[in-house]
């Protein structure tokens, strides 16, 4: 009996595995080899991948992708992998991205969204030639204090927005 339970168990976490190799939208395996990071929710890819996607060694991804630097705009304008943009926060994407789609889910525009295992440090570190401008400046970095504040309260306003925008009413009484 315990025998039948135990390979019932092993069949389900394959099935389990299985899913989880898959892309959010379940309608393929993920593109990319991943490795496990540090945010358990979004997938990593490690700075071997990109560089190799940056070379074509994915032939079937083609140019078919886009690459995202969510870190301060100083940190971006001192240095990032060729051809990435800008915008803010991956998390945001994935949940505009189901928004959209909530219709028809579990479609996806970008069924594919990995993070950087290690950042953009670990990749300049290894791959500078695909780095521009070639160089790396840190969020902390004593001369950009004053932009890293700014940001910060920003991010920190932007919160408190929200937080007010779906906090209850109370009620009190007398």
């Amino acid at each position: 009996m315990s025998y039948g339970a135990g390979i019932w168990g092993m069949v389900g976490h394959k099935k389990l595995n299985s899913v989880q190799n898959r892309a959010s939208d379940c309608s393929r395996p993920y593109s990319l080899p991943t490795v496990c990071g540090k945010h358990k929710d979004l997938k990593s890819i490690s700075p071997q991948t990109v560089e190799d996607l940056l070379n074509g060694k994915y032939p079937t991804i083609d140019n078919n992708y886009m690459i995202l630097d969510c870190r301060y705009p100083y940190e971006y304008d001192g240095g990032h992998i060729q051809g990435a943009r800008a915008p803010t926060l991956l998390r945001y994407l994935r949940s505009q991205d189901r928004l959209l789609n909530s219709d028809n889910y579990p479609s996806l525009y970008y069924p594919e969204v990995y993070i950087l295992d290690g950042g953009y440090k670990d990749f300049y570190e290894r791959t500078q030639n695909l780095c521009e401008p070639c160089d790396y400046i840190q969020m902390l970095d004593p001369l950009f204090t004053e932009e890293l504040s700014i940001f910060q309260s920003k991010k920190s306003r932007g919160n408190r927005s929200r937080e007010e925008k779906t906090r209850k009413p109370r009620v009190i009484r007398f």
